[in-house]
């Protein structure tokens, strides 16, 4: 399949040289991270874009000083929802009927249940679950990103709340939880990119009941 040759041939790059990924790559990644699937549909984060590179520079003495943050193309960054907040779950219910054109009494009910249940809850609690969320994007972002040839490296080695900072995260409600800088590999510089990928066996990592 074109999909797992495209993930054998992804890696973690650990060095990028700078050169731009063109716009239409880019719009596809952002559409599969759109895409991804998300717990009752809430969406619960959001993706910030950063190609200024003031901005990257700012933000990398926060994140151990990892080139890949300014030598990249683009550094997306997820932030999750800081809480669940009515506000918040109603606007992506209303949505979901705006687009289908009707309301439907069980996911009316739905609905009620959400709002009777999340903002309650602690709103460390309802970030980690809303983080949960995100992660499932960022993962879909990284294959998107191989389909596309693209590289792009997960990085959770940064201070969360000094990048919340630099960004104005929480004036938005909002709270950094992962970073991918995508780019292209710096062959020549990248101790990594030479070396087999390594996973465990199928028979390490599956069990299989039938």
């Amino acid at each position: 399949m074109e999909l797992l040759d495209k993930l054998k041939w992804r890696y973690a790059a650990k060095a990028m040289n700078g050169q731009k990924v063109p716009q239409e790559k880019i719009d596809n990644i952002i559409e599969a991270i759109s895409l991804a699937p998300t717990s009752s549909g809430l969406q619960p984060f959001e993706v910030i874009v950063i190609t200024n590179q003031e901005v990257k520079e700012k933000i990398k003495p926060v994140a151990w000083n990892q080139s890949v943050i300014t030598d990249c193309s683009h550094l997306f960054v997820f932030a999750a929802w800081d809480t669940y907040t009515a506000d918040r779950i109603n606007k992506m219910f209303d949505l979901t009927n705006t687009v289908r054109g009707f309301e439907n009494e069980g996911w009316e009910n739905y609905r009620q249940m959400l709002l009777g249940s999340y903002p309650q809850k602690p709103a460390e609690e309802n970030f980690n679950h809303a983080a949960k969320q995100a992660y499932i994007a960022f993962s879909q972002a990284i294959a998107a990103a191989a389909f596309e040839g693209v590289d792009a490296t997960p990085l959770e080695g940064f201070n969360p709340a000094e990048v919340d900072k630099i960004l104005g995260l929480g004036g938005k409600g909002l709270k950094s939880c992962v970073m991918l800088p995508v780019g292209y590999r710096d062959s020549e510089n990248d101790w990594l990119v030479n070396l087999p990928k390594v996973r465990k066996s199928r028979e390490d990592l599956v069990t299989e009941i039938s």
